[in-house]
């Protein structure tokens, strides 16, 4: 299919262009310089596959960069300094080289203007748009690999900040003293924490094991050979999987012919990667809550009292969960804004309560 734009009379060096065109033609060939740069670093810190698909997008980025310098001509002018955000992403590709860059770069990639702009070819917008899916294909492989215990890491923190800011504001409000206070706040902590580690570690090794249980025998592929062929039990084998009886018996007759091919297919690493291993979730869980449960009770430590300490706690916690919400956004590949503003009000919401109820029950008492 031929490309419709690429006839505007400014590819042609017919002069039309205008010093907007310029200017925002080096502005795509400085992103496209520093796209290809985040790839190429990134590539440098991976091996394999993973290595080869960092270098493709390196080079398609390079050749988008070619159709600006091409179209710039003599206008082409000093290297410049791709945006903010094209230059935050590579310093983070040169210092770290992780998921959170990659997840970086999915969102990059999103934002891209070609599709609207009539100097981009349209072979470039589609570009753009399958970069995007590789680049989330890449984050999603980072993502499976620490999901487990980050998955644990960040709900133990959050839990640790909403829970122990909630109970330290409510026995605050209730009239109890700093060291009331100070203590109860520990004891949630250290209760909060070991009661965390221990869900987690059920949770996990409860999910390992139900893998482990629904993954085949590879040893049962080794039967195959020695089965009857016209009076067998392989095709029950794919029934209980939930084929239909034809489709069992086809595929039994298929995988008969075939001898020596697995059952079925076998569970993959990725499985048990993705749910992390029970230990480092439970330890992840048990520090991180701990953590988190610790920065509402700093102020009492510092032997801060009445409403001083309510505010210095409520503010440090403000700050852990943007922190931790916005960490998660960059993950998940949304926005971490938005990530960090409902952690936000999720987690004063749930302080507010308690803070009111606590209000409610002193002067009830007094």
């Amino acid at each position: 299919m031929s490309d419709d734009r690429s006839t505007d009379p400014r590819l042609s060096g017919n002069g039309s262009r205008t010093p907007a065109d310029v200017k925002r033609w080096r502005r795509y060939l400085a992103d496209e310089r520093a796209e290809a740069g985040v790839y190429t670093d990134l590539a440098s810190r991976r091996t394999g596959e993973e290595r080869d698909i960092l270098l493709a997008l390196a080079d398609a980025e390079g050749r988008h960069a070619q159709h600006w310098i091409d179209l710039l001509g003599d206008d082409v002018g000093r290297p410049q300094r791709g945006d903010w955000r094209s230059r935050g992403l590579a310093w983070l590709a040169r210092r770290f080289g992780g998921v959170f860059v990659l997840a970086l770069a999915q969102r990059a990639e999103g934002r891209s203007e070609y599709a609207a702009d009539v100097d981009a070819t349209d072979a470039m917008a589609a570009d753009e748009q399958i970069h995007a899916e590789v680049v989330r294909g890449l984050a999603t492989r980072g993502r499976n690999r620490l999901s487990g215990t980050f998955r644990a890491a960040v709900f133990g923190a959050n839990d640790g900040l909403v829970s122990n800011l909630a109970l330290v504001l409510g026995i605050g409000a209730a009239g109890a003293g700093a060291a009331t206070v100070l203590i109860s706040g520990l004891t949630g902590l250290l209760a909060g924490a070991l009661s965390m580690a221990a869900g987690e570690f059920v949770s996990v090794r409860s999910q390992r094991e139900l893998l482990d249980a629904s993954t085949p025998d590879p040893e049962a592929s080794a039967a195959v050979g020695r089965l009857d062929v016209d009076a067998n039990e392989l095709a029950l084998v794919y029934r209980a999987r939930g084929m239909a009886p034809e489709e069992a018996e086809a595929h039994a007759a298929e995988m008969l012919a075939a001898t020596g091919r697995p059952i079925v297919p076998a569970g993959t690493d990725d499985d048990h990667e993705t749910h992390g291993t029970a230990w480092g979730a439970a330890w992840s869980s048990f520090c991180f809550f701990a953590s988190g449960a610790l920065i509402p009770v700093v102020p009492y430590l510092f032997g801060m009292t009445g409403i001083a300490a309510v505010l210095t706690a409520t503010g440090l916690v403000s700050v852990a969960l943007i922190l931790t919400g916005a960490t998660t956004g960059l993950l998940s590949g949304t926005s971490p804004v938005t990530r960090a503003l409902r952690q936000l009000a999720i987690g004063l919401g749930a302080a507010a309560v308690t803070y009111g109820l606590g209000l409610v029950f002193g002067v009830t008492v007094g």
